[in-house]
């Protein structure tokens, strides 16, 4: 069991820095030039060698590489100037690892954005999620139970125009009908847990959670139902239905816990996918998450906060993979690691 966890996580950092090599290549091999927008329009060439110069963006981009790797280890300074840092260490940033880079832009390091902005999407992922589970394996059940009935047709037929509709789309409808035509529920702002109280952070998140969990559902909801219908076919279910085992024994106890195996997957890489930012619904209600950062930081070509938050994002989905990986073995008995 160790064994595999110490591959796991070995095989989980050299994908990290296989992804943040990649991420680094794609961004400087565009041919927009960052240091114009960190410069302004009406910059001299001069002037933008300088800026390029200062945002360090004249150097090898292995060498950019390097010294990013180097502050997610050990932490920078910004700028990395020692003579500055001796003479004038008020001036100089010091970014603790494991630093992600320093935004310009906003003079900040984008640890700083990222702990101003993770709340706000870890917020709406956590509410997703708990809707989308419950929703989406309870109407899944359902669905199977009643297989080929009027219920099964209904529910398998909403999901269906449910996942047919876009994100963006569902939230625009939500925010102009629900929240501001109809008035049926408060406009959505978000409202930390600490100033507002549970019930303000939760009433806030409805919305553009509800927006986020029901794609989802509609596909938790089919690959529940089929998942299980294929486990309630299964030998070991005759046999727990043979030895007089109640119905509801039989459903939750054996049926869905061959079930949830494939679920576990879906829910750590989906989980993961928004704690790194839901980039539409987040742009939609305006709340200020890893997402609409994103956004931001890619019109006015910060790079920076840009890369840092795509390798947060990746981290994000690498981790869960992991855990996924490792709590195969406390679902399934079926399952035997190496």
């Amino acid at each position: 069991m160790w064994a595999y966890i110490v591959r796991r996580l070995f095989i989980g950092v050299a994908l990290l820095l296989a992804l943040t090599l990649v991420t680094f290549v794609l961004f400087f091999a565009s041919p927009v030039d960052p240091a114009r927008y960190a410069c302004g329009k009406n910059c001299s060439e001069d002037q933008r060698d300088q800026a390029r110069a200062a945002l360090g963006y004249d150097k090898p981009v292995y060498e950019q590489w390097g010294l990013f790797m180097k502050g997610i280890v050990a932490g920078r300074d910004f700028p990395a100037d020692e003579e500055l840092r001796a003479a004038a260490p008020e001036v100089v940033t010091h970014c603790a690892a494991p630093c992600l880079g320093y935004s310009h832009l906003n003079s900040s390091t984008v640890n700083d954005l990222v702990v101003d902005a993770a709340p706000v999407s870890i917020s709406l992922a956590l509410v997703a999620l708990v809707m989308w589970l419950v929703g989406g394996v309870l109407f899944g059940i359902l669905a199977a139970v009643f297989k080929g009935s009027f219920i099964d047709r209904g529910i398998v037929g909403l999901t269906l125009v449910a996942y047919a509709f876009p994100t963006f789309f569902i939230a625009v409808f939500f925010l102009k009908y629900l929240a501001v035509k109809w008035e049926l529920w408060p406009y959505p702002t978000y409202i930390s847990l600490e100033d507002g109280g549970l019930a303000s952070w939760l009433g806030n998140l409805i919305i553009p959670s509800f927006t986020l969990a029901l794609v989802f559902m509609a596909g938790y909801v089919r690959m529940t139902r089929a998942f299980m219908l294929e486990s309630m076919t299964e030998d070991y279910i005759r046999t727990a239905k043979s030895k007089g085992l109640k119905q509801r024994t039989v459903l939750f106890k054996h049926g869905l816990r061959a079930a949830l195996t494939p679920l576990v997957t879906m829910t750590g890489l989906d989980f993961a996918t928004l704690l790194g930012g839901a980039i539409i619904t987040e742009s939609v209600f305006a709340y200020p998450g890893l997402g609409l950062l994103t956004v931001q930081a890619s019109e006015a070509w910060d790079l920076p906060t840009v890369i840092g938050v795509v390798v947060l994002a990746g981290a994000f989905v690498i981790l869960m993979n992991i855990i996924v990986d490792i709590s195969y073995a406390f679902i399934d008995p079926r399952v035997r690691l190496g």
